[in-house]
């Protein structure tokens, strides 16, 4: 952040005082004022010629609230629209120094401030909050060698795992381009033509897919990420943010109800929880996995829909997060803040996932398109704990002092800033291949891991929600499409499937049986 930008935010802290004339009333009530900070005279009439006669475009108070309001709405995120945000703090509780450099993790006690925002995903910003949908979770380390932006999910794996099927998959989640409407058949053709997506359709229409707050859910990075020690050595990680509430999850009754009796609820929830006086908690683990093993690990280390068995890797603690303070301004510190996988530090490096290698174009790309050039310079995103020093220049909406008057270009010998000679560079691991579009070639199944969480993890109780909220969402769907997804749920577990198959013949009989009515 700069010297500037600082002085800037001092100046406004102090305006509202060193404006207000003491003279017009008691309360010392700050003088309204136009954009560019000259009186307003008369805040509720507009200027016109005569009482009675038309307004006058020599009116610039009027023209620029108009103006200025046409305007107020900036394009909505295309994916985690709908979200709610925090202030806070992560606290070192355990070293991992031996596998990671990064600064802010390099000490128990070291205390870093964070913002936190949660959202859901698929559906527009004025949504409900209870929809069955992944939950996004984002954290955003303001470390003291720059940002660094963990953004995950509620939910360990993808339903994809290249990002060239994103585009197409979201706008499955999203309207009919014809109806303007959600739709089943879009939604499960998609699915049913790739199988990859069963992992985290197991874990969307279980209880998990409708958290009760954002509070009462876990984080995960889903991706795995290289951490890289001091004396470079590598280490693969998957980010595990427990909650310190436990898991609280609505059933499918519960979460229409609020749909339509307060959609909000989970922003409510938060803000209100925090408002009065409590924290939001969530404890950080990692799972480990040395470099060597990934190329022989009988999962794709790599693959999103995948996870790592914690009997394989079992959670290792790093720290606590901790959300104690809500945001001033929506707008300002929410809406505006602008998370990236991209955004990472000093022993901390992205891993060959594909999905992840193309969320590190997308994120920001989007933060350019709904927030201009410029929106690392805002103040919910400025790395205010590190010294921003690079050659970015001019662009929409320049909110710093543009580099002042020093050079644009480098290399300068004018003092500007350069890459220093002794900092390490990071080397990850030895890729070779010829280039081509490839799928992925490891062994592992697609069906095996939904199997086993439908066997091994879930309760009675669960498996039963599982079904039923599939039930009731794929009996939309057109037959051939219920019958291909029906496959899919046969070759993860045939129970899994056989109750399925019921649920969707006692679903159509009802259909049949009411058609006659």
């Amino acid at each position: 952040q700069t010297d500037h930008h600082r002085h800037s935010q001092a100046i406004r802290q102090e305006e509202p005082s060193a404006m207000a004339d003491s003279s017009s009333t008691s309360l010392a009530v700050p003088i309204q004022t136009t954009s560019w900070g000259s009186p307003v005279e008369d805040n509720q009439n507009s200027e016109s010629a005569g009482p009675d006669g038309p307004l006058l475009l020599q009116d610039t108070h009027l023209i620029d609230k108009l103006a200025h309001f046409d305007r107020e709405r900036i394009p909505e995120r295309v994916v985690h629209a709908k979200g709610a945000g925090a202030h806070g703090y992560f606290e070192v509780t355990h070293s991992v120094s031996e596998f990671c450099k990064a600064k802010f993790l390099n000490k128990v006690g070291k205390v870093t401030p964070i913002f936190a925002r949660f959202s859901t995903v698929g559906g527009e910003k004025g949504s409900a909050d209870t929809a069955r949908d992944p939950r996004g979770f984002a954290v955003k380390f303001y470390t003291e060698e720059g940002n660094y932006d963990m953004v995950g999910n509620n939910t360990p794996v993808f339903f994809i795992r290249d990002p060239s099927k994103f585009p197409d998959f979201i706008h499955t989640q999203k309207r009919s381009p014809q109806t303007n409407l959600p739709c089943p058949n879009m939604f499960w053709d998609f699915l049913s033509l790739t199988p990859e997506s069963v992992h985290q359709v197991t874990i969307l229409f279980s209880d998990r897919g409708t958290p009760a707050s954002y509070r009462h859910m876990n984080g995960y990075s889903s991706h795995t990420f290289e951490w890289h020690n001091e004396a470079g050595a590598v280490h693969y990680v998957k980010y595990h943010f427990k909650t310190e509430a436990g898991i609280r999850n609505l059933t499918a009754a519960e979460a229409q109800r609020l749909a339509g009796t307060d959609p909000d609820h989970a922003t409510r929830d938060l803000f209100q929880h925090l408002a009065d006086g409590n924290v939001a908690a969530w404890r950080l683990y990692v799972q480990i996995m040395p470099e060597a093993d990934a190329r022989t690990y009988r999962w794709d280390p790599f693959d999103v829909t995948k996870v790592w068995p914690h009997t394989d890797y079992p959670l290792v603690p790093v720290g606590r997060m901790v959300l104690n303070r809500n945001p001033e301004n929506y707008f300002a510190e929410v809406e505006q803040a602008a998370f990236s996988p991209g955004h990472l530090v000093p022993g901390i490096r992205a891993s060959a996932d594909k999905m992840l290698q193309g969320r590190l174009f997308s994120y920001p790309d989007t933060h350019r398109h709904r927030l201009g050039a410029n929106y690392q310079t805002l103040p919910v995103n400025c790395p205010y704990a590190a010294r921003a020093a690079h050659y970015h220049r001019d662009g929409d909406a320049v909110h710093d002092g543009n580099g002042g008057s020093a050079p644009n270009y480098e290399p300068n010998s004018f003092g500007g800033p350069a890459a220093p000679l002794t900092l390490k560079p990071e080397t990850g691991p030895k890729v070779t291949g010829r280039v081509g579009r490839y799928r992925r070639n490891h062994p592992n199944s697609d069906f095996a891991q939904a199997g086993e969480l439908f066997r091994r993890v879930l309760t009675e109780e669960q498996r039963s929600n599982l079904v039923a909220n599939i039930v009731g969402h794929l009996s939309n769907a057109r037959p051939e499409i219920q019958a291909r997804q029906l496959t899919i749920f046969k070759r993860c577990d045939a129970e899994y499937g056989r109750r399925v198959e019921a649920g969707l013949k006692k679903a159509a009989d009802q259909k049949k049986l009411h058609s006659k009515l």
